[in-house]
């Protein structure tokens, strides 16, 4: 088996390691997920309720789906490197084939368009209420690290929930909460140094009135 041990590093970090078998989220039931992420036995049959299993055994499952989900990979002739194979094993193992074939990442790929295959990786943020988890954003971030690690030129975004929020920006009070949230739990020599580079003025603002600023930012 060839050496992915960048992808199983990512997948048992934040896929984690679980004995016994555990229900799904959204239903309650199945399907079961044991070991780091595992919902099939190598023969094919899923996981069930009660079932556990040891890390040893757990690991014997992970490196048989990575097996599995390279030679599908490979069977696309996409013409990828081994850092994205990487990558995309891990991606794949995080949101399911068939939701990858269905995702625009392959298109991108085909067309060596990696601004838009980060884009759409990064996409896959979101749990079934359709809130950004945390665990998901990092691990997509070093999946899009890996993707790009051997390419020459790196000019690609990750995520970019900053670059949407500043997009699509209207100053709704619900905007202005999530944004003073954030300012209040980032260090503020993070802060500082983020204002320095984005040039932030303090002259703009003598063009409001208070009226204006306390309208602004109210809520």
């Amino acid at each position: 088996m060839s050496d992915f041990s960048a992808a199983i590093n990512i997948i048992r970090k934040y896929e984690g390691f679980n004995e016994k078998a555990y229900a799904d989220s959204t239903t309650g039931a199945e399907p079961y997920t044991i070991g780091y992420g595992s919902q099939f036995y190598p023969d094919g049959s899923p996981v069930k309720k009660g079932q556990c299993c040891s890390k040893q055994k757990a690991l014997e499952y992970l490196f048989h789906e990575v097996s599995v989900i390279d030679t599908q990979l490979l069977k696309l002739n996409l013409g990828l490197d081994v850092s994205m194979r990487q990558a995309l094993i891990s991606f794949v193992h995080s949101i399911g084939w068939e939701s990858f074939l269905y995702s625009h990442v392959i298109d991108a790929i085909e067309h060596e368009d990696f601004c838009n295959v980060t884009e759409e990786m990064g996409r896959w943020i979101f749990n079934a209420e359709h809130r950004v988890v945390g665990g998901l954003l990092d691990r997509r971030r070093e999946e899009i690290s890996l993707f790009l690690q051997e390419i020459d030129a790196n000019p690609w975004s990750s995520t970019e929930i900053l670059l949407t929020a500043f997009r699509n920006y209207t100053a709704a009070p619900h905007e202005v909460r999530a944004i003073r949230q954030l300012e209040e739990s980032i260090s503020p020599y993070i802060l500082s140094q983020f204002a320095n580079d984005f040039c932030i003025d303090e002259n703009p603002w003598s063009d409001f009135s208070h009226d204006d600023a306390d309208l602004v930012f109210s809520g």
